[in-house]
């Protein structure tokens, strides 16, 4: 490994881990607030063209024009 990749990790590390991705950014937004609005969103960073594909992989559920809900886990 070399030694800018471990001065990295140890900022990395430092700073207390990696930061959430957009998606559990706005997975989590969705969660907390029950429904979320396309610009609620988009003031957080997640832009428009990753809406459908969150919802094509099953993290966001369409419930209207511009709304959008957390979906719900299945319990095992």
């Amino acid at each position: 490994m070399r030694k800018r990749d471990r001065d990295r990790a140890e900022r990395i590390r430092l700073a207390g881990g990696p930061k959430p991705t957009l998606r559990a950014r706005a997975v989590a937004l969705a969660q907390e607030k029950g429904e979320v609005r396309t610009k609620d969103l988009t003031d957080i960073g997640v832009h428009r063209c990753y809406l459908a594909r969150m919802v094509e992989e099953g993290l966001l559920v369409k419930v209207g024009y511009g709304r959008y809900r957390a979906a719900v886990d299945k319990a095992a």
